[in-house]
């Protein structure tokens, strides 16, 4: 265990199937890595395919049996209420484990990513009792009088595969709402970042989760996870993480008929128009780039900006960058932690030295920090949408600023990617606003700022950022089943 400025508390760090923790079946474990200093963090248990069956069973027996889908939506409401307040209890110590793994800034962790997912328990456990389908007077059929309604029903058995990026958020995006509907979920966290997932396994149990119900086995993608997303014993799988990945498990999917829900990513448009007041859009389209060191699915790294403010927008967003402390992501002076992994950033570079190969003027920025730990300079290039670093997902601190002319062009140069996760628009002027919004090919839109998705909206994309949608009311009756009713009487 590496020293940082705040302690870092362990969880057992072996498979959670069916209430207990246990060694994976073949003995073996990986190495997770603090990226900050390049020194070991955790051995973890690696899960299997053999693994997999056995949670998989587990879950299938706690949803069958009835110990939670059966379950007043009372008192599955009362169990998850009780988890949030756990995670607001834990969340300096859950923080520090996501910070140890993938280097995100300890002081945005635990004061936004843990009460973030604590709000996805706390907002989906309103919902528990509240499950419902509609009712209405058919007509008659003959001498027979009719009525129809509907139920929506748990959907069953749902494997959830997360990201290394947003650990314990995505993973209260898919678990909560699954809980919630009365299915038991078994989840394959990120190799990179599954200790607070261990840890909120622990926190479940602790809330009065039945054993089974909830089932965590770490391990590597082309094993454990592969072997989730194949697996014949779930009725759902739901996914975060590449395109090409999705893409696989949507194969698997199709083929055995499965719900499936995809968030794949983006590789979002940031439209400034030339109305915008840029002394409170730039941090938003800084933030849009920088935060967690442009690690995130809805990053807006394609700045699209009216060329009569461009050069006022590339100058803001150099100050910003330059300005970056580059450091322990422990450190409160810190504003830029780590990337992930030594992958990753060679990924990024790579990318930087593709745009300079391709005619984009690198403005600032593009370069490692140091020698020990994954730190890179935020970076902004001058460029078009036509560039590889403008189409392609780097999943860093990598901002492409494209002039538009008209508002037309801006429309259809945010339209032109291969990705529809979320865009951000900068105007003072409602009527432009209004206009541009619906002519946008994503599923999210904000205003004059960036953030955190709102559990009680709908949060997904269309074409390459995936299909169907997590959170809200949506992202709820997605872990259900509807069935229709005809009683004749």
């Amino acid at each position: 265990m590496t020293d940082t400025l705040v302690p870092v508390d362990l969880p057992d760090t072996r498979l959670r199937i069916g209430g207990r923790s246990v060694d994976a079946r073949s003995g073996e474990a990986y190495t997770s890595v603090n990226p900050a200093t390049e020194e070991p963090v955790a051995d973890i248990a690696a899960g299997s395919a053999a693994d997999v069956d056995a949670a998989v069973a587990v879950a299938r027996e706690a949803f069958e049996g009835g110990s939670w889908s059966r379950v007043a939506g009372a008192e599955r409401g009362r169990i998850l209420s009780r988890a949030a307040d756990l995670l607001e209890e834990h969340a300096a110590s859950i923080a520090a484990l996501e910070t140890v793994e993938m280097g995100k800034l300890y002081r945005d962790t635990v004061a936004g990513d843990i009460p973030a997912a604590a709000a996805s328990f706390r907002h989906f456990a309103g919902w528990a009792d509240k499950i419902s389908g509609q009712a209405m007077a058919l007509g008659d059929v003959g001498d027979q009088h009719r009525f129809g309604f509907t139920l929506r029903q748990p959907l069953g058995v749902v494997g959830a595969i997360t990201p290394w990026n947003n650990p314990a958020v995505v993973a209260a995006w898919k678990v909560a709402p699954a809980l919630a509907a009365g299915c038991t979920v078994v989840v394959k966290p990120a190799e990179d970042a599954a200790l607070s997932t261990l840890r909120l396994a622990d926190l479940l149990a602790e809330a009065g989760v039945p054993d089974g119900v909830f089932n965590v086995v770490p391990g590597l993608g082309d094993s454990a996870g592969a072997a989730l997303a194949a697996h014949p014993g779930l009725d759902k799988i739901t996914f975060t993480g590449s395109p090409r990945v999705g893409r696989t498990i949507a194969s698997l999917a199709g083929e055995k008929f499965r719900k499936v829900t995809l968030e794949l990513g983006g590789k979002a448009p940031q439209l400034v128009f030339p109305d915008a007041d840029l002394d409170a859009a730039l941090p938003w389209i800084a933030m849009g780039n920088f935060y967690h060191q442009g690690q995130v699915c809805a990053a807006g790294t394609r700045v699209l900006v009216h060329e009569s403010i461009v050069d006022r927008v590339v100058d803001g967003l150099v100050d910003i960058a330059q300005s970056a402390v580059i450091g322990d992501p422990f450190d409160d002076a810190t504003t830029q932690g780590t990337i992930v992994n030594g992958r990753q950033l060679d990924r990024i570079l790579g990318y930087v030295d593709k745009g300079r190969g391709e005619g984009a003027e690198l403005v600032t920025g593009g370069q490692r920090v140091g020698e020990r730990g994954y730190f890179v300079q935020p970076t902004v290039f001058r460029g078009n949408n036509d560039l590889t670093i403008a189409r392609d997902e780097i999943f860093g601190p990598v901002a492409t600023v494209i002039p538009f002319r008209t508002t037309e062009e801006a429309v259809r140069l945010a339209n032109a990617t291969r990705y529809g996760l979320n865009a951000m628009i900068y105007s003072r002027d409602l009527a432009t606003v209004h206009s541009v919004i619906p002519q946008l090919r994503v599923g999210t839109v904000w205003v004059n700022g960036w953030g955190v998705p709102d559990p009680a909206l709908p949060w997904g994309g269309r074409e390459a950022s995936g299909i169907g949608r997590e959170l809200g009311v949506s992202g709820l009756e997605a872990f259900t089943e509807e069935k229709t009713v005809h009683l004749g009487y």
